[in-house]
C-alpha cells in the first residue's frame, strides 16, 4: 500500500513539474514573439523619428496636445540615448540605415567629450560611443571615450569622495561651498570602469568605487529606498541636506531614482565583483518588488508614495530601467531569488510590450514607449514618451533574448 501511494505521488509530482515546465516554455515563447514584434515596430518608429530631426537635434519627448516633438542640442543629458537606441536596434534586427544614422549623429555628439560642466557624460557618451565601440571598435571611439572619462573625473571631489552632479542647486539652498550629488550619477560610473579597463589607469576605477561607497552611506534609508539628492559641505565632506527634488516629497521613493540606484549597483557588482554591491542591489530590488504600492503589472507609479494612488500616473521609463537591471541581476544570483528577479522582469516586459504602453507606428512622435514621467513637480514631460525609456526598453529586450539563446 505504501509503495503504491509513493508511486502515485511520484507520478503526480512529475506530472505537475512537466505541466509547469510546459507553461514556462509557452510563456517564454509568447514573450519572445512579442519582443520580436516590438523590435520591428521600434525600427519603424525610429525611422519615422529620424525623419523628424536634422543633424544636431536630439529627440527628448513628444507632447501630443502641445508643441509636438521636443528636441535638444548635444549638451543635454539625454543626447546619447537617440544614437544608442539606433545602435541597439541594428544589433537586434540588423537595421543598417539606423546604424548609419547613429554613426552620423556621433560626428556632432563627439564634441561633448571635452564637456566638464556635466556629470552626465556616462549617459551622453557611454550609451552612444560605448555601444558604437562595443559593436564596431575604432581607435577614434576609444579616444573619445577616454577623453569623456577624463572630463567626468574632473568633477570628483576627494574630500566628499563623490562626483559633483549639478553645479549648483539654489532652489534647494545649495551654497557656494556645497557639492550636490543625485542618485542618477550612479549611472555614469560605467564609463569610468571602461576607462580603467582600456587604459590600465586605476584612477577612474577608484573614483567610481569611492562615489558608490559615499552614495551607499548617505543616499539610502534603512528600507533601501533612496533620496534623490544629497547636498554635501565640500570643505568637510559631511552630508548637510537630503531631499527628493523630482519626487512627491523629500521622504518619498521617487520611482526613477530607485531604478537608477538599482541599475547602478548591479553595474558596480559586475565591474568589481565586490559582494557588498550585490547585496545593495538585491536590497534595493527587494524594496521595489515587495513594495505594497507596486501594481500587479509591475510598472511603478511615478513615485512609490505618490498622491492619488491607485490613480497616480505610472512611469514606463522607470519600469524599463528596472526590468533591464533585474535581468542582469538574475544572472548574479541563484535559486528562488534569481527566478523571482527574472520572473518579475518578464512581467514588467509583458506589461510594457502591451498596447497600453507601446505606441502604434507613426504615432507618439516616433517614440516607442508611452506614459513616461520626467519631472512631475516641475510639470515637465508628464505622461509623455522619453528617449531614455525607449533606450532601456530595447536594452531589456536584448538582454532577455540573450539570456534565452
Amino acid at each position: 500500500m505504501k509503495k503504491l501511494l509513493f508511486t502515485v505521488l511520484s507520478i503526480l509530482t512529475l506530472a505537475g513539474c512537466k505541466e509547469k515546465t510546459q507553461k514556462e516554455e509557452i510563456e517564454r515563447d509568447t514573450l519572445d514573439v512579442k519582443i520580436d514584434s516590438t523590435f520591428q515596430t521600434a525600427v519603424k518608429q525610429y525611422r519615422y523619428l529620424s525623419n523628424q530631426v536634422t543633424l544636431g537635434e536630439y529627440p527628448k519627448t513628444f507632447y501630443k496636445d502641445k508643441e509636438g516633438l521636443e528636441t535638444s542640442n548635444s549638451g543635454w543629458w539625454c543626447s546619447g540615448f537617440f544614437p544608442g537606441t539606433l545602435f541597439y536596434l541594428d544589433e537586434a534586427v540588423g537595421a543598417q540605415d539606423l546604424k548609419e544614422e547613429g554613426v552620423a549623429i556621433l560626428e556632432d555628439l563627439k564634441k561633448e567629450q571635452f564637456n566638464t560642466s556635466t556629470h552626465d557624460l556616462g549617459f551622453m557618451m557611454y550609451c552612444s560611443f560605448g555601444n558604437a565601440e562595443r559593436l564596431a571598435p575604432k581607435k577614434e571611439y576609444e579616444e573619445i571615450l577616454m577623453n569623456s572619462a577624463k572630463s567626468l573625473s574632473t568633477r570628483y571631489n576627494d574630500t566628499v569622495q563623490a562626483i559633483r552632479s549639478w553645479n549648483s542647486a539654489p532652489w534647494n539652498k545649495a551654497g557656494e561651498d556645497d557639492l550636490v550629488v543625485i542618485i542618477d550619477n550612479m549611472m555614469n560610473l560605467e564609463l569610468l570602469f571602461w576607462a580603467t579597463k582600456h587604459s590600465g589607469d586605476s584612477t577612474y576605477y577608484d573614483i567610481a568605487v569611492n562615489h558608490a561607497n559615499t552614495t551607499i552611506e548617505n543616499h539610502f534609508r534603512k528600507d533601501y529606498s533612496s533620496y534623490h539628492e544629497v547636498i554635501y559641505d565640500e570643505l568637510t565632506g559631511k552630508a548637510k541636506l537630503k531631499i527628493t527634488n523630482q519626487g512627491a516629497a523629500d521622504s518619498s521613493a521617487w520611482a526613477r531614482g530607485q531604478a537608477w540606484g538599482l541599475y547602478g549597483y548591479v553595474v558596480m557588482y559586475r565591474e568589481t565583483k565586490d559582494k557588498k554591491y550585490l547585496e545593495q542591489a538585491k536590497s534595493i530590488a527587494n524594496f521595489l518588488l515587495n513594495h505594497p504600492n507596486l501594481p500587479k503589472d509591475k510598472i511603478p507609479y511615478w513615485d512609490f508614495n505618490a498622491p492619488k494612488i491607485p490613480n497616480a500616473l505610472r512611469d514606463s521609463s522607470a519600469g524599463a530601467i528596472i526590468a533591464s537591471a533585474l535581468i542582469e541581476l538574475s544572472t548574479y544570483t541563484t535559486g528562488e531569488i534569481s527566478s523571482k528577479y527574472l520572473n518579475d522582469a518578464k512581467v514588467m516586459l509583458k506589461s510594457l510590450l502591451s498596447s497600453e504602453y507601446i505606441a502604434e507606428v507613426e504615432t507618439n512622435g516616433g517614440f516607442i514607449l508611452k506614459h513616461g514621467v520626467g519631472n512631475m513637480p516641475n510639470n515637465t514631460e508628464v505622461d509623455t514618451p522619453l528617449s531614455y525609456g525607449d533606450y532601456y526598453l530595447i536594452e531589456a529586450m536584448l538582454r532577455y533574448k540573450e539570456l534565452n539563446k
